[in-house]
């Protein structure tokens, strides 16, 4: 008898590639995908060896009856397969953001609980090595109480890439919802879930991209940049998201008497002169990790009063996904993880819709960018 768990996909992109692979190694069984163009999702299934492959979803539930559904669409996309999908008594995984605002995103949190069925966000990189080993330093006082965490990045991405999903706010786009959730998940993993406060600002440093036909997977889409950005036949359509923002929040810590301090800065468009990066400050040390996401060396500043550079624990390195690619190998990390709970296994804590919603009403209220006041009428 075949007691594997059965799992339908929601897109074809690197994204649902990357779900199928991960899920696959996991022990489940990939019995379903389901795309938005049929030349598409074909293809893709026959590459991967998926039996089923269609494009309606209600239909894919009914002929495929998964036992998890696997969301790897933009996040404008993820609304209505999800609440299906919950409804139907599926377990859900998704990728982030949760959907494209946060009414809507409590909305199937709520739902995930009435139905009594689990679920998984991934903002996924607090998976990676590094940031696990932060975590572990921290818990074990190596910089004393944490009172500051410091993130800065910036990420110089080509003004042209062709225009998407990535461009609206509708379809799920923009750096809050596609850095600024791992980032927050970076932090509240070494320092503590509970978020306490936040303001913050945005900007639209982009205005417009050129529309492309022709771009299917997210990883490629810098491949169709026009040659000639003068051509007048071009069709560009306008960004209505932040490509940079500036955000200050307070986390409560159980390895602090007082609310620490956390200021992300990022720039989707601005290069950078020195490496991105992430510092934990505390009362007695500090730790940098290298990397925009942790992807290290990771330096302690601690007794010695210089900056050393520490190996990856042996414990943290062999219970990592032996798979080439930081996303990929945090896909694997939390679908496995995933997997375990469903199958009633002890699991460490993992992100749900709990804080997928709680991140879409965070980005809301960012959003906003009502938190300046006007000085020029003082003196």
């Amino acid at each position: 008898m075949n007691n594997k768990l059965k799992v339908l996909i929601s897109g074809t992109g690197f994204a649902g590639q990357g779900h199928a692979v991960a899920f696959r190694a996991a022990g489940a069984e990939v019995v379903g995908i389901v795309g938005r163009t049929p030349s598409v999702v074909s293809k893709v299934a026959k590459k991967m060896n998926i039996p089923y492959s269609g494009t309606d979803w209600q239909q894919a539930l009914k002929d495929c009856q998964p036992d998890i559904v696997s969301i790897a669409t933009p996040g404008g996309a993820h609304y209505e397969p999800i609440k299906q999908a919950i409804e139907f008594g599926c377990h859900v995984f998704s990728d982030k953001p949760l959907t494209d605002t946060g009414a809507s995103s409590l909305e199937l949190y709520k739902l995930s609980q009435n139905k009594k069925v689990k679920t998984a966000y991934a903002s996924s990189f607090r998976y990676m090595p590094h940031i696990q080993h932060a975590k572990q330093l921290v818990a074990n006082g190596a910089i004393g109480e944490p009172v500051e965490v410091e993130c800065i990045s910036h990420f110089n991405l080509e003004r042209d890439i062709p225009f998407g999903w990535s461009h609206r706010k509708e379809d799920g786009g923009g750096r809050l919802n596609n850095n600024f959730t791992h980032m927050i998940s970076i932090v509240t993993s070494v320092i503590g879930e509970k978020i306490l406060s936040i303001i913050g600002e945005v900007r639209d440093d982009l205005g417009k991209a050129p529309i492309v036909e022709g771009v299917h997977n997210f990883k490629t889409r810098r491949d169709f940049i026009p040659k000639d950005l003068n051509d007048p036949s071009l069709i560009w359509g306008e960004s209505n998201v932040e490509w940079s923002y500036t955000v200050l929040a307070q986390l409560e810590s159980e390895f602090a008497s007082k609310p620490v301090s956390v200021l992300f800065k990022h720039g989707g468009l601005n290069p950078k002169f020195q490496e991105n990066h992430i510092v934990f400050y505390g009362t007695k040390g500090a730790i940098f990790i290298e990397g925009h996401y942790g992807m290290g060396p990771l330096y302690l500043y601690g007794e010695s009063k210089t900056w050393e550079e520490l190996p990856i624990p042996q414990d943290i390195a062999d219970n990592q996904p032996k798979i080439a690619g930081d996303t990929e190998r945090n896909w694997h990390y939390l679908v496995r993880e995933f997997v375990k709970d469903i199958n009633g296994e002890i699991v460490e804590h993992y992100q749900s819709f709990k804080e997928g919603s709680l991140y879409q009403q965070l980005v809301d209220l960012i959003r906003k960018n009502n938190n300046w006041t006007d000085v020029r009428h003082l003196q």
